[in-house]
């Protein structure tokens, strides 16, 4: 629309002005187009792009509205390259360090500068790299590259401009996912087991206590990639052999702005509750998968992956577990509403490493609605889940995403509005989480207890396990994928 009266501006400007006129006023277009985009306008652009194709892709966009978003990033862009678009590990890619040169060479010779100036970070694992770019024919030459996979703003906030201009109301992504609460569980949604644990509702509801009785997670690893574990909790922390749980490791790492492995947010405290809490003796809610092992990354500050720190320590973490022969099973909450190149590198090097990976379908309020599944979940390599009604396996929570491409559900939203019991961020309390975070984690722990009973399986076997014992197979949902996971079925 904008294009259309720009257009119709300069045929007036033809029709009325003199021969000098129109000079001058060639002039000031072409000054006009050298200013960036403002990041109200990239903001509107994407937007425009989400709600009329259903996606927005950086490849897809101008020379200028890619270059104006990186302006208003920082400056910063990533770069993927490689021989093809698959070509992305560093360690099958034996013109790997060339192709960077190449790179290098070509923005230090349209920024005019040392390579000291604008290199910013090289990946030992991906064909990935951070730079900083301020000239837009740099841009553009870089784009005519045949090696060049992918060229996206490295620091572009998108839902941080969104809150700010309120362009349509406040977007999911300003939710940030977390929250540090206690409460008092109401009685109705749990049962109490041994020694002294509750069992949320959700799990009885999925036949999990059932399956219990032939595999805890036992000698499995899971990797979850969130905001950290709270330091406060003892069941994540020295008393994670506590009550039934026994003979198991957890261990958190941090690689988010180099500040530690603590949970900062409260959401990764969540998910590592309701995928492996101890089966404990004091009356708080166990995990899925309450036998199994957990390696826990803080990757970024909350649930929306919106910076270059997030983005760069979600990509960090999938590699680190990828090259963890241990562990088996990846599960993240937290996402995107449009690719981030170096997660998506991330996620397929973890892939071609055989981990199972679980993402979150997406958890929204009013601005975001309009998007389906978001990323990674939508990438064949990932596992997408969604959160469903109790009862239900086609409908979805009040504020879950759906789409054609969900692989699971799991029924974490009660008639009464309450959620899943879980720990509490502090120690001796539980809380309540909901959405499609927690349908993930929960998911990616009924994975490991499948594994657990069968060690020697390939993860596509424990996939194909868990597809047949859930609701529509063989055959597919169009929204909701496989449906809900009867868990008694799948370790049987």
């Amino acid at each position: 629309m904008k294009k259309s009266v720009f257009l119709v501006a300069i045929f007036f400007a033809l029709s009325s002005c003199n021969t000098e006129d129109l000079q001058n006023e060639n002039s000031n277009i072409e000054m006009s187009q050298k200013d960036p985009l403002t990041a109200k306008q990239i903001n509107e652009g994407i937007n425009q792009s989400l709600k009329t194709k259903g996606s927005f892709n950086w490849a897809n966009q101008s020379d200028h509205f890619l270059w104006s978003a990186i302006f208003q990033g920082n400056k910063m862009v990533s770069i993927g390259f490689g021989e093809s678009k698959e070509d992305f590990d560093r360690s099958k890619s034996s013109n790997n360090q060339a192709m960077e040169t190449e790179i290098l060479s070509m923005i230090k010779k349209y920024e005019g500068k040392d390579e000291r100036t604008f290199f910013l970070a090289s990946d030992k694992y991906l064909n990935q790299m951070d730079v900083v770019i301020e000239k837009e024919e740099t841009i553009k030459a870089l784009r005519q590259m045949k090696t060049i996979r992918y060229l996206e703003p490295g620091d572009y906030h998108y839902f941080e401009n969104e809150n700010k201009f309120n362009l349509a109301s406040r977007s999911s992504g300003g939710g940030s996912g977390c929250g540090f609460s206690s409460t008092t569980l109401n009685a109705d949604d749990y049962t109490s087991t041994t020694p002294g644990a509750k069992i949320p509702w959700a799990f009885t509801k999925h036949n999990i206590p059932d399956a219990w009785g032939y595999s805890t997670g036992a000698g499995v690893t899971i990797g979850l990639v969130d905001t950290g574990v709270s330091p406060e909790q003892a069941f994540l922390g020295n008393s994670f052999n506590n009550g039934s749980s026994s003979g198991r490791t957890i261990n958190k790492l941090g690689v988010y702005n180099s500040d530690g492995s603590a949970d900062q947010c409260g959401h990764g405290t969540k998910m590592a509750s309701v995928m492996a809490a101890p089966r404990n003796n004091a009356g708080l809610p166990v995990g899925v998968a309450y036998n199994a092992n957990l390696i826990a990354y803080r990757a970024a500050t909350n649930v929306v992956l919106d910076t270059s720190s997030e983005q760069t320590g979600v990509k960090t973490a999938f590699t680190d577990l990828a090259n963890n022969a241990s562990v088996k099973i990846i599960s993240m909450s937290m996402g995107h509403i449009f690719s981030v190149g170096k997660i998506e590198d991330g996620v397929k090097y973890a892939y071609s490493k055989g981990k199972l990976i679980f993402c979150a379908g997406g958890t929204s309020t009013s601005f975001t609605t309009f998007v389906g599944v978001i990323f990674p979940a939508w990438m064949p390599e990932t596992q997408a889940i969604t959160g469903v009604k109790e009862g239900t396996s086609n409908q979805k929570c009040d504020v879950c995403h759906s789409g054609g491409e969900i692989d699971f559900t799991f029924q974490m939203e009660r008639a009464s509005g309450n959620t899943v019991p879980v720990l509490s961020y502090y120690n001796g309390q539980a809380d309540y989480v909901g959405g499609s975070s927690v349908a993930t984690a929960a998911t990616a722990g009924i994975a490991a207890l499948v594994w657990a009973k069968n060690p020697s399986w390939t993860r596509d076997q424990v996939l194909n396990k868990m597809r047949q014992s859930a609701t529509y197979y063989p055959n597919v949902n169009s929204s909701y994928g496989y449906g809900n996971i009867n868990v008694l079925k799948a370790v049987q």
